[in-house]
């Protein structure tokens, strides 16, 4: 019996590695950068939106270009996990439906390619701290914390997506606009020192959001977020990823008949 579980345990480990290699190959086919443009798509984007918001607020807001960058590096990973994770069932189901394999795996494997692809965007964002004069503290270690709440967001919301993208295929038009209201309401160019208590509230309802302004608190104002900050990451990660586990094994049997 021991043996059973360790041979299939280890048959899954094989199987989730070359997916992973078969997604980050896969996304990069054809492309004469590959993967440089993992770091070249979100540089480009901030000198962008560096170009047309400073006037705006990069006056009042010191070393924007990292308070820019910050906010970008968390969303563009909330984003890449969430729509390649919507599509992790669909775009597998010439496998599953043929060969009887847990189908989490599928997901599991685009949510590590979306997870490599930001660990790689990080150092660009340390070495953009450096130019910008950030200075470095033991701090810098907290980071972990919102990486890890936030890769445990994106697996629940994947879990979320991918099944309801097998029964309902216009939640992708859906979610491209949830996903444009998200990028303009977590402050990405902007402060909210400006807004009421009750706006406030309302961006704390946000998970993108509060997982950047952790990331800004720690490299920007070189303190440790509060114990409540610390709750709201915890706490909306668990939730949804336990409501997306909850979907995937309510519906695991019905995904066959209409994928």
């Amino acid at each position: 019996m021991e043996q059973r579980r360790k041979s299939r345990f280890a048959a899954r480990r094989f199987l989730f590695e070359e997916l992973v290699k078969r997604d980050f190959k896969r996304k990069y086919k054809g492309s004469v950068l590959g993967v440089a443009w993992s770091v070249l798509s979100p540089l480009l984007m901030l000198a962008v939106m560096r170009f047309i918001f400073t006037n705006f607020f990069g006056r009042t807001v010191q070393h924007y270009t990292t308070y820019l960058f910050a906010g970008l590096l968390v969303f563009e990973f909330f984003s890449d996990s969430a729509s390649a994770g919507m599509r992790a069932l669909v775009g597998n189901a010439g496998i599953f439906t043929k060969v009887n394999v847990p189908k989490y795996l599928f997901l599991f494997s685009r949510n590590m390619q979306s997870l490599l692809n930001f660990l790689i965007t990080l150092l660009v964002f340390f070495v953009f701290c450096a130019i910008d004069g950030v200075p470095f503290t033991w701090k810098f270690v907290l980071l972990v914390y919102p990486i890890m709440t936030l890769a445990l967001f994106n697996l629940g919301l994947g879990f979320i997506l991918s099944a309801l993208f097998v029964f309902f295929r216009d939640l992708e038009y859906l979610w491209a606009i949830a996903t444009r209201m998200v990028m303009w309401g977590s402050a990405i160019f902007y402060t909210t020192e400006t807004f009421s208590p009750e706006m406030k509230l309302v961006f704390r309802c946000n998970p993108v959001y509060d997982h950047i302004d952790y990331v800004r608190q720690v490299v920007l104002d070189g303190v440790v977020p509060g114990w409540e900050l610390h709750a709201i990451l915890a706490g909306a990660s668990l939730a949804v990823l336990a409501v997306g586990m909850g979907l995937y094994k309510r519906y695991n049997t019905e995904f066959l008949y209409h994928v």
